[in-house]
């Protein structure tokens, strides 16, 4: 039988996936195959539901089947009920919010720290290109779990904003794509080479939903980040130690 026509009693969401309940919107990230999936209020009540009791009933026949061909949620043998993380919706500003737009020209740095965020760069590009487009994000992800294991002390505040305003000078050349997700994941690699560490952080914002990383300091600063950024709410947080998460930071491979 199909699952349309049969669905397991008992269903759980896999570690690799996280849920971000926004009230009137829940977002679901898989960070195995990047698939980002929205709920609608009624489908994420159901959800709510679910994850509360491990039982696929409350997601009705059809919803529950799209879930699991999804691979966002997983059959299990007993009810196994999974946590989602609460996000926080900006304010609304009517229109009144102004954020910059167009590219702006990073600050100069030296051709040391320039030749050294280059590298970093490089490597997070190879590592995107080494295997499935789709896993691309996963295969990021444990590359930034391996290079947290080996500092020997987090990164001050000034390492840290170096870091990252050398990557941007650097990312401004690159030929390639060089985004959020680029530079944050080269400032933690440009770091680890030193033994030092940040926390990385991959967020969700909503209306709309939106996606953002970056890096922050042991005390939970962004580094170099806009005031804007505090409208994402931490969904993966790599290298933190400092406070509560609602799920490991560790992703089955």
């Amino acid at each position: 039988m199909t699952l349309m026509h049969s669905r397991p009693a008992f269903i759980t969401m896999p570690i690799h996936v996280r849920a971000a309940d926004f009230g009137h919107v829940l977002v679901l990230i898989d960070y195995h195959s990047g698939r980002v999936q929205g709920l609608i209020p009624a489908a994420a009540e159901r959800f709510r539901v679910a994850a509360r009791l491990g039982r696929s009933y409350p997601l009705g026949k059809r919803l529950c089947a799209q879930l699991l061909a999804a691979r966002l949620l997983v059959p299990t043998d007993s009810a196994s009920p999974w946590k989602l993380i609460a996000a926080h919706s900006a304010r609304s500003s009517w229109g009144s919010t102004e954020h910059a737009a167009g590219a702006t020209r990073p600050l100069p740095v030296s051709r040391q720290h320039l030749l050294g965020a280059a590298s970093a760069l490089i490597a997070v590009s190879s590592v995107k290109a080494a295997g499935n487009k789709r896993a691309a994000t996963a295969r990021i992800v444990r590359t930034l779990q391996l290079a947290m294991s080996t500092a020997l002390r987090p990164a001050t505040p000034e390492e840290a904003y170096l870091t990252v305003t050398a990557i941007r000078a650097a990312g401004w050349y690159s030929p390639g794509r060089t985004a959020c997700l680029e530079e944050s994941a080269a400032a933690v690699l440009s770091l680890a080479a030193r033994r030092l560490s940040v926390t990385w952080c991959h967020g969700v914002a909503a209306d709309p939903v939106r996606m953002h990383a970056w890096v922050q300091t042991e005390d939970g600063t962004a580094v170099g980040e806009p005031v804007s950024t505090l409208a994402y709410t931490p969904v993966l947080v790599i290298g933190a130690h400092h406070h509560h998460r609602s799920r490991p930071d560790h992703l089955d491979p």
